[in-house]
């Protein structure tokens, strides 16, 4: 398998079918079909069928899906017996939030460290995670390489070019700015506001007939 050939879109369904077949496996499912999975995590069985054929023959015709094997073919694929930490940069409400929740129900990304301005915030725990003054990020990122960005906007390029200089390889960006990286840098932007809009959008001009889109 050449993980470089899979496409985008089937990359990011991965930790959906994970999430779906890890919890198959605590209740104590030994099987599952295609359909049972479209249902779970609203994509088509075509889609589904097509994704997992990128990886040769994960199932059988009539039978479905093996769970165990599912899980353990996951649990490799997506490195979850891998640790990746994660620098979190802005401890306002919405970074406080990811603090407290760290990625919990993964078992391969954990935020190790914090970083804001605020003197009320710097050298505190939230989470169990140390808050440092966002002075001594190239200090402490030397061994992290991913960073989430929850800063305000006007303050989220400075930002980046600093990440840029201390290696990283990856940022999500929470903030509503389109950051410039060099092309060895993957930057995901999520803007909540934009995604809210979207979906009020498509409320009132796609309506569902009683499924997902």
């Amino acid at each position: 398998m050449v993980q470089h050939k899979i496409p985008q879109a089937t990359a990011k369904r991965l930790p959906l079918y994970y999430r779906f077949i890890n919890n198959l496996h605590h209740q104590g499912k030994a099987r599952v079909s295609s359909k049972e999975l479209s249902e779970a995590v609203k994509v088509d069985s075509a889609t589904i069928r097509r994704d997992f054929s990128y990886f040769g023959a994960l199932g059988k015709k009539g039978y479905g899906y093996n769970v165990e094997y599912l899980l353990e073919f996951f649990r490799k694929t997506l490195d979850q017996d891998e640790l990746t930490g994660v620098a979190l940069i802005g401890v306002g409400n919405l970074g406080t939030a990811f603090l407290h929740y760290n990625f919990m129900k993964n078992n391969n990304t954990k935020i190790m460290m914090a970083f804001d301005a605020e003197p009320s915030k710097v050298g505190s725990d939230i989470g169990g995670i140390p808050v440092y003054h966002i002075d001594q990020l190239e200090e402490k990122m030397s061994d992290v390489h991913v960073a989430i960005l929850t800063v305000p906007s006007g303050e989220a390029e400075g930002i980046t070019e600093r990440l840029v200089k201390t290696g990283v390889s990856g940022i999500l960006n929470f903030t509503p700015a389109r950051i410039t990286v060099p092309d060895n840098i993957r930057v995901h932007h999520i803007d909540l506001a934009v995604e809210l809009q979207a979906l009020v959008y498509f409320l009132k001009h796609y309506p569902l007939n009683g499924g997902q889109e």
